[in-house]
């Protein structure tokens, strides 16, 4: 069991940095896009430096967290008793169908740091803090599966961060045209 806690320990914390580098790369695709927009002299220095933070950020925290959290996550699952009984477990299953979301939204984002890295921005600002909502939704989902363990009240949590990220963007949107008047 103490085994079990160490790993359970490891594994939060690189799910932590992982959610961290998650959210802030995409915030620096934010703020990459809308380089994009300003007068090319300010745009060679901006987008080098987003490009440098982006690589950094991608290399040396998310992908290297991501790793790690996946490892300490199969030794609990497949090496210790309790992670053994958990994969008999309905919300395990939801649980990791999230877990493969948040590998498919983390691959995007590869991508997309890909074709930043060669100046390709193929999306807006207003497309990139729509997509930062996606790893929230994901965390919500898995937070509220682990703690109630149970497949289905996970979905009320889901829906509750579905209606705060719509507010959100209707606030974003409101301060937006707000500051376009003036």
């Amino acid at each position: 069991m103490e085994l079990y806690n160490y790993l359970k320990s490891l594994h939060l914390i690189f799910v932590i940095t992982w959610f961290a580098g998650l959210f802030y790369i995409v915030r620096l695709f934010v703020y990459h896009a809308e380089a994009k927009q300003k007068p090319q002299s300010e745009q060679d220095v901006l987008i080098k430096q987003y490009q440098l933070m982006q690589y950094r950020l991608w290399y040396i925290i998310t992908w290297p967290s991501a790793v790690l959290a996946s490892i300490f996550a199969f030794w609990m699952l497949f090496f210790t008793p309790l992670g053994q009984s958990w994969l008999q477990m309905p919300w395990m299953h939801v649980k990791l169908v999230f877990v493969l979301l948040l590998y498919l939204y983390h691959l995007k984002c590869h991508q997309i740091f890909k074709q930043l890295q060669k100046d390709e921005v193929k999306h807006s600002s207003g497309f990139f803090r729509i997509w930062n909502e996606g790893a929230t939704i994901i965390l919500f989902a898995v937070v509220f599966l682990v703690i109630l363990k149970n497949a289905i009240n996970w979905f009320f949590g889901v829906i509750g961060i579905i209606i705060f990220s719509m507010l959100l963007m209707l606030g974003y949107k409101l301060y937006k045209r707000i500051r376009e008047k003036q």
